[in-house]
Order: structure tokens, then C-alpha cells, then sequence
């Protein structure tokens, strides 16, 4: 028995633990999410520190205001696709068939939705467009005039 105790003692001190540490902190208001049927909202307080990402070793951390890009299927329209990279997103949809417009809005509980101004690629098959981070919302959706 004491030849056991003598020998957890050894691995107790064979055994490192990462070093971490936060060297600075605030908490700023405050978030949830709030669910019901089958919808679900999840936001947040803003904070008046948002800027730059914060990282050291493998780690990086960006604080800052919640914007969203989002589509809204039509019905009977072409499938709109969302695609992010890096601080973009590319939002695509088949070519065909033709007369669809690329609409947008800020908020989704007023009805003025508007064309988009973004410039539009075709590559053949696939029209898209592509849109810097923004801060604030944006909804897509096609509509047929």
C-alpha cells in the first residue's frame, strides 16, 4: 500500500497542465436565443468594444455586432444558395429559367423589397453575386416581375 501511495505521488508530478490565463475581460450586455413551434432567435447586446480579432497560439477571438446575410426561397423560384468566405459571401442560383430578379431588404417586417444593386456574374450555368460582411442585416430572395 505505501509503495502505491509513493507511486501516485510520482505521476501526480509527471503530470503538466496548460498554462491559460485572461489578462483582460469585460462583460457587456447580455443574449439568449428564444425558441418557439419551429422557429428559433438567437441575438445579443451589442458592445461598444467591437473591433479587431484578439488571438494568441491557436486561438483567435472576434467581438463585435451580429449582422446576417440570409435568403428567402420563393416558391416556384430557383434555389438561392449561400456560400461564405473569409469576411464575403456568394450568393448564387441556376441561370434558367429566365426573368427572375435579384430582390433585397434590411429588415423582413417591412414588405419594400428592392432590386439589388450588387453587380451580377454569369459563368453559363450559375448567376451570383458577392457580398462584403456588412453591418447590419441583409435578406435575399428572387422574384418574377
Amino acid at each position: 500500500m505505501k509503495t502505491l501511495i509513493i507511486f501516485s505521488f510520482l505521476l501526480v508530478g509527471a503530470v503538466q497542465a496548460q498554462q491559460y490565463s485572461i489578462d483582460w475581460h469585460k462583460i457587456a450586455g447580455g443574449g439568449g436565443t428564444s425558441t418557439g413551434a419551429v422557429y428559433q432567435v438567437s441575438g445579443a447586446i451589442g458592445q461598444p468594444d467591437a473591433g479587431v480579432a484578439m488571438s494568441g497560439g491557436n486561438y483567435s477571438v472576434t467581438g463585435g455586432f451580429w449582422s446576417l446575410i440570409s435568403l428567402v426561397q420563393t416558391i416556384g423560384a430557383p434555389t438561392l444558395a449561400i456560400t461564405p468566405s473569409n469576411n464575403t459571401v456568394t450568393i448564387s442560383w441556376p441561370t434558367s429559367p429566365s426573368g427572375f430578379v435579384l430582390q433585397q431588404k434590411s429588415n423582413l417586417v417591412t414588405t419594400n423589397w428592392t432590386t439589388s444593386g450588387y453587380p451580377i456574374t454569369t459563368n453559363g450555368a450559375v448567376e451570383s453575386i458577392t457580398v462584403t460582411s456588412s453591418s447590419g442585416n441583409l435578406f435575399f430572395r428572387l422574384s418574377h416581375p
